[in-house]
């Protein structure tokens, strides 16, 4: 059987596959149907400085081949998930990603100090968030703003750093850079992709916020295309997302150049998917004869 082990920034990881952020909770409703210990890891749902009730309702809508939301973030706040689910979480035998986001550089420099002190194995800094001290952009849509944020929160960690990068941009590659030289340990791509439905017999967006974040098959090319364009231009590891939902696709993935696969979508239609996911690897590696799994990381060749 083909070993699956893969580290990232430092860190081992028995196996490749992680529940996205967003999708997976803290794990306590999953780990009723399998041992949260057979994941590569878990980024847990994205955490801010306070208590955020998220966004209006609807905040759900299908697309083909995929989906919107715009939750906008509903968290405990900080200073709960320290006490009540990374306690919990740390038990598990497997590392955790914990995901931040903020509205300002200095809420997401709070966050990271207070889990600078805790035994969280990684931080996974969300750069998608809207600036709200410079008119809403988000951070990670400039190369200066990406960076900078980066900067701060990496003189307020010890902690590995993986950058979660922004889709919504013209080249991916070059706010990847920017946050690699900022400090970044790694990055993940992509977040999801900014999109709208419109209910045509009210004539309103489906979704009450107007746009959400598009997720699910529809934008696997996409995030393929993004993983391998920037796994080309840095040399800190990728973590590679974006309508993951078989072993192919995560091989796939691995092939464009990413360290390790999250799944996100894909857990909203079956919840074992993180699990068949990593069978399906193991099964299509044994078939080929590869030993290791980390012996296909960037193994595409371009014509």
């Amino acid at each position: 059987m083909a070993n699956l082990a893969v580290q990232v920034a430092g860190v081992s990881f028995k196996n490749p596959i992680i529940p996205a952020s967003g999708v997976f909770g803290y794990g306590r409703e999953y780990e009723q149907l399998f041992p949260l210990s057979k994941l590569g890891g878990i980024a847990t749902k994205g955490t801010t400085g306070t208590p955020r009730p998220g966004n209006p309702a609807p905040r759900i809508a299908e697309t083909p081949s995929g989906m919107l939301n715009s939750v906008g973030l509903q968290n405990p706040g900080i200073d709960a998930f320290i006490e009540r689910e990374l306690p919990n979480l740390l038990t598990k035998d497997t590392v955790i990603l914990a995901n931040i986001a903020g509205s300002s550089v200095e809420e997401c420099v709070m966050v990271a100090e207070k889990l600078d002190d805790t035994d969280v194995h990684m931080i996974e800094l969300n750069i998608s968030c809207p600036n709200v001290k410079q008119g809403g952009a988000a951070f990670g849509t400039h190369c200066d703003s990406a960076e900078a944020i980066t900067a701060a929160v990496r003189k307020a960690t010890k902690k590995p750093l993986v950058v979660k990068l922004s889709p919504n941009v013209t080249n991916i590659a070059e706010i990847a850079k920017a946050v690699e030289s900022a400090g970044a340990d790694a990055v993940s791509l992509i977040n999801t992709v900014l999109g709208m439905r419109i209910n045509i017999e009210t004539g309103r967006p489906i979704l009450r916020n107007n746009v959400g974040g598009m997720s699910g098959p529809a934008v696997f090319p996409l995030a393929v295309r993004m993983v391998w364009q920037t796994a080309q231009a840095i040399s800190i590891p990728v973590i590679g997302m974006g309508g993951v939902s078989s072993g192919a696709d995560a091989i796939e993935m691995m092939m464009a150049g990413a360290n390790a696969v999250q799944v996100g979508a894909a857990i909203f239609t079956d919840a074992y998917a993180p699990i068949r996911i990593l069978e399906e690897m193991e099964a299509w590696l044994d078939a080929h004869h590869i030993a290791h799994v980390t012996d296909i990381i960037g193994g595409v060749t371009p014509w």
